[in-house]
């Protein structure tokens, strides 16, 4: 089935038109129930919007303090503006963007929100309160090493286990360098006399390195402050936050004394600062835009919710009827080829073409597609049986004459063991060329291409067979005009044109012509064998080329041929990038034509060689 489908038929303007109908509705549906049932409502949701902020400032801050440097935050950007709502931006100091949520362009807020830099105060915060100083998670050259922390494990259980025979109920913490912390679930800070072995706080080798750097790094400033330069630093001196217990000030309320004590303070807090900051990244400016302001509510009163549910159920109830008559129209026929595609191979069934739109195009290509189907496969039958029957034929004769032989009825003359070879011949051309055809199928057919002259091609060939031309009486010429020269491979042209001359002689009666003749045509080399024999009806000139074919099926295999050499001759050409073609007038004879590219010449060749090995590098 083919023509121009009409637009009205086309399954693509029928979805469409489909589609446009429940568009339509819902369009229209949407938009009453807008006029009728919703109102706009500007509601600042200060409180929702100001911890995300808090959770943004936090997360950036983490990242800050386990990151040496910004890369790789814009995962982590990304997933916090979805999860809030809101465009983040980290830019440096001096407003190069480091990541943004928003496309790349989009100008930033007029202000800042936070500076992110754990290093600095108020800038690690968690829900419900906002903490001071460094960040605890830039753990930096405190990060306990694998044996280290399988070490503190151990005691930290044993700890546990102390705990347990006093009855404390215990909980295990890890702090972000990896050191275990045991306290009493109640957080009593109660700890039994014989489980208080100090040995949790003690500093493992890795922390004790630290420590010994933030004590030369603090030793100057300390000394100004009145603290013993010889006094060591203990993990609570290290860690973030007020914690100097190790540290010898003065007693007292006097003024003095809490200076020294905040300065010292403030010595130990620019230490560990300087410590950090090679583990943590630069300072950045945060800014947050968009999402979390206001938002649009419905009026979802007990009518408004009957006229939404009323609405939502007639839209859907016509998408539904609508679908279903389309979609009952379209599958119909899709059932009719499932159907027929279900069916035994055998049985070919056809199905019928009732549309004109692209399921009638469907179906008339199924119903061609079984029409090839159905001849392949009675091809396919009638070739093995040809093959078997091509086989038998000189097995019979050799096995007989063998048998005959070993029962001593025939003596092994020379006559008879000609005979045998000669069946054997036969067989092994068979053979021979069913190979050949199945390299060609398989399209491992090799060809070894060279320049060839087309006149001396058609001398060989003839002269091949001028023996068996002179046994059938019949006359074998050439004609070439000019020097038609062929890229080819040379063997295989020969057989292609032997076939061709054994056909035409069996064809030819005596006193009859076979002709070869070559000429150039343009970019192409025609080489034609023409005979005066008995010619081809115009119904089996479409059959010619097909493999066990012949046009007298009475014909035996000698007068005949196996129907494979014109076959071979197809495919051989087909392999050089030609085509084979008949002529016939039944009682006058016939002509097979190739038609192959024009080669050059060796000298063409030779001078294309040498402009190629001469030219311009």
């Amino acid at each position: 089935m083919s023509g121009r489908i009409p637009l009205r038929k086309r399954l693509l303007v029928r979805l469409l038109i489909a589609s446009g109908l429940i568009a339509v509705c819902s369009v229209a549906a949407t938009a009453w129930l807008a006029v009728t049932t919703t109102t706009r409502a500007l509601r600042e949701e200060q409180g929702q919007a100001l911890a995300a902020d808090m959770e943004v400032l936090a997360e950036l801050s983490g990242y800050a303090a386990t990151h040496r440097d910004w890369r790789g935050v814009d995962a982590t950007v990304r997933e916090l503006s979805a999860k809030t709502g809101r465009r983040i931006a980290l830019v440096t100091p001096d407003r190069r963007t480091i990541a943004d949520s928003a496309p790349p362009g989009t100008s930033l807020p007029p202000t800042a929100a936070a500076t992110v830099d754990p290093l600095s105060t108020d800038t690690y915060s968690e829900p419900g309160a906002q903490l001071t100083g460094t960040d605890p998670r830039v753990v930096g050259p405190y990060r306990l090493t694998t044996g280290e922390r399988t070490e503190l494990d151990a005691m930290a259980r044993k700890r546990q286990t102390c705990f347990a025979r006093f009855g404390v109920e215990t909980t295990l913490t890890r702090t972000p360098g990896g050191r275990p912390v045991v306290a009493d679930a109640d957080r009593t800070g109660y700890v039994p006399e014989p489980c208080a072995d100090g040995m949790l706080t003690t500093p493992m080798p890795t922390e004790a390195r630290a420590l010994t750097a933030l004590h030369t790094l603090a030793r100057g400033c300390l000394t100004r402050a009145g603290v013993d330069p010889q006094q060591p630093l203990s993990l609570g001196d290290a860690l973030p936050g007020p914690l100097f217990s190790s540290l010898p000030f003065a007693s007292g309320p006097d003024k003095a004394a809490v200076e020294d004590r905040r300065q010292a303070e403030s010595c130990l807090d620019d230490a560990r600062r300087t410590q950090l900051d090679p583990y943590a990244a630069p300072v950045a400016e945060l800014f947050l835009g968009g999402g979390g302001g206001t938002a649009v509510r419905f009026d979802m009163s007990p009518a408004n919710k009957a006229k939404v549910v009323g609405t939502a159920g007639l839209v859907l109830a016509v998408t539904v009827a609508v679908t279903a008559v389309v979609a009952t129209r379209l599958v119909r026929p899709l059932r009719a080829l499932t159907a027929a595609a279900q069916q035994p191979s055998h049985r070919h069934v056809r199905v019928p073409v009732t549309t004109r739109d692209e399921t009638g195009i469907l179906a008339a290509a199924f119903n061609d597609l079984t029409e090839r189907r159905e001849r392949l496969e009675a091809q396919r039958k009638a070739m093995v049986s040809d093959i078997a029957h091509e086989l038998r034929s000189p097995l019979t004769n050799i096995r007989g004459w063998l048998e005959v032989t070993r029962d001593g009825v025939v003596d092994p003359d020379p006559a008879l063991l000609a005979a045998l070879h000669e069946e054997a011949v036969v067989l092994q051309r068979v053979i021979d060329d069913l190979r050949d055809l199945a390299d060609a199928d398989a399209g491992t057919l090799r060809l070894y291409r060279e320049p060839v002259r087309g006149d001396e091609l058609l001398h060989q060939v003839a002269a091949a067979h001028h023996v068996a031309a002179d046994a059938a009486g019949v006359a074998l010429r050439t004609d070439a005009d000019g020097t038609p020269w062929l890229d080819a491979d040379p063997v295989r042209m020969r057989q292609a044109l032997g076939n061709l001359v054994s056909n035409a002689l069996r064809h030819t009666p005596a006193g009859g012509t076979v002709t070869l003749a070559a000429w150039e045509d343009g970019d192409d080399v025609v080489i034609e064998v023409a005979d005066t024999g008995s010619g081809i009806a115009p119904e089996d000139l479409p059959h010619v080329f097909d493999r066990f074919w012949r046009a007298e099926k009475s014909r035996s295999r000698r007068t005949g041929g196996s129907g494979l050499g014109l076959p071979i001759v197809r495919h051989l050409t087909a392999a050089h990038g030609g085509t084979a073609g008949v002529t016939s007038e039944p009682g006058e004879g016939s002509a097979f034509t190739l038609r192959l590219p024009r080669g050059r010449t060796p000298r063409e060749s030779a001078e294309s060689r040498s402009g190629s090995e001469t030219g311009p590098s």
